[in-house]
């Protein structure tokens, strides 16, 4: 059965990637307890033979273990267990989730409105730009630093230095944030089409349709990140393997 975005609040049906199926797989085993707190991880070689994965597939997922709060990393020494339940307000960089999106829906949706009120000819050229380029953008490297990029555009359009300044502050943690969302919560095409929401709204100059796509798009990075951290029980398959996600 097909769903339309409108039925299924966005959400449509995606291949998991074997990064994902890695940290599903260490996932569960650390909150069945086959990894109790205080054990440390086998080493990366160890676990690329087993898991049948390369060594980056393998530290992305680890990262992603760390963002969690399930795990640390001690240089030298290896990846422990710190936790057998992830933790539901993860920290990026320097600021939790649940403070930079407080802040960011403070300052961002109004920001949204005073941009389509503010915004030049130039804004609107560079932001239409910024958005092409992340439409055929494959590498999430290079998305996730556009994306950062589009949002300190829209603090730009609204001609206010402070604006700029605050997302400035917080470029780092939505740069990790974004990375995070994306990697474990394919995210990338519906943001996109978020964006461009924000960009026609600001080409119309209508600040309440500007408001609304941008507080939609938060919106839909707090369900995003909630449910990685606190996901629906599911059956899934255990055992990834490097070219086969799973569906």
């Amino acid at each position: 059965m097909n769903l339309s975005d409108s039925q299924t609040g966005g959400w449509v049906p995606r291949r998991v990637s074997a990064m994902e199926a890695v940290l599903g797989h260490l996932r569960s085993a650390i909150e069945r307890g086959d990894y109790a707190v205080g054990d440390k991880l086998p080493s990366e070689a160890e676990l690329c033979r087993r898991l049948e994965v390369s060594r980056p597939v393998l530290r992305e997922a680890l990262r992603a273990l760390q963002t969690m709060g399930l795990t640390v990393s001690r240089t030298g020494k290896g990846t422990f267990v710190v936790s057998n339940g992830p933790d539901e307000d993860p920290t990026f960089g320097d600021y939790a989730a649940s403070d930079l999106l407080e802040v960011r829906r403070h300052v961002e949706i109004p920001v949204a409105g005073y941009a389509a009120a503010r915004r030049t000819p130039e804004d609107l050229d560079h932001l239409a730009h910024l958005l092409e380029r992340m439409e055929r953008e494959t590498d999430t490297t290079a998305w996730v630093a556009m994306d950062t990029l589009f949002h300190l555009a829209v603090a730009q359009a609204a001609q206010n230095p402070v604006f700029r300044r605050v997302i400035e502050e917080i470029r780092d943690a939505l740069a990790r944030q974004s990375a995070f969302l994306n990697e474990l919560g394919g995210r990338r095409e519906q943001s996109n089409r978020e964006h461009r929401a924000i960009v026609e709204a600001l080409i119309d100059g209508s600040e309440h349709d500007a408001t609304d796509a941008m507080a939609h798009h938060l919106d839909r990075v707090e369900t995003t990140l909630t449910a990685i951290v606190r996901p629906e029980p599911t059956d899934r398959a255990d055992t990834p393997t490097e070219g086969g996600a799973t569906t």
